[in-house]
């Protein structure tokens, strides 16, 4: 028996040295299954990429806000009493700050786990 492939939702996480110059790049991924009850992030900050968009920027700083994007996925903090997709949709609210969410889109996975380590390696790495 084929396994079952289960809708997900994922947005891309961008990183926005200068909001006024709108230039970005991914630095992760965010997925949510409901079904799976699911939601997490896989990030990777290309330090040479955030530099080129801005020289000064505060590299730890991005590091730090992306760190807080995984604890928000866990329920850390002020997500403490949200479920899953409160938390997601918190996350993919529009924003202007260094970390914004891209659109949300859709797809099928059997495993939500191990497609976010495969979004993360397309449109990432």
């Amino acid at each position: 028996m084929a396994a079952v492939r289960v809708p997900y939702e994922y947005a891309i996480i961008q990183a926005v040295p200068r909001i006024e110059r709108g230039e970005l790049i991914n630095v992760g991924v965010l997925l949510y299954s409901q079904r799976q009850d699911f939601l997490a992030a896989r990030t990777h900050l290309h330090e040479d990429r955030l530099r080129a968009l801005d020289p000064k920027v505060d590299v730890p700083a991005v590091a730090a806000a992306l760190a807080a994007w995984e604890a928000t996925c866990t329920g850390a903090g002020a997500a403490a009493t949200m479920k899953p997709g409160e938390r997601f949709r918190w996350l993919v609210a529009p924003r202007s700050t260094i970390l914004r969410a891209g659109p949300v889109h859709m797809g099928l996975a059997t495993d939500p786990s191990t497609e976010l380590d495969r979004l993360l390696t397309v449109l990432v790495h």
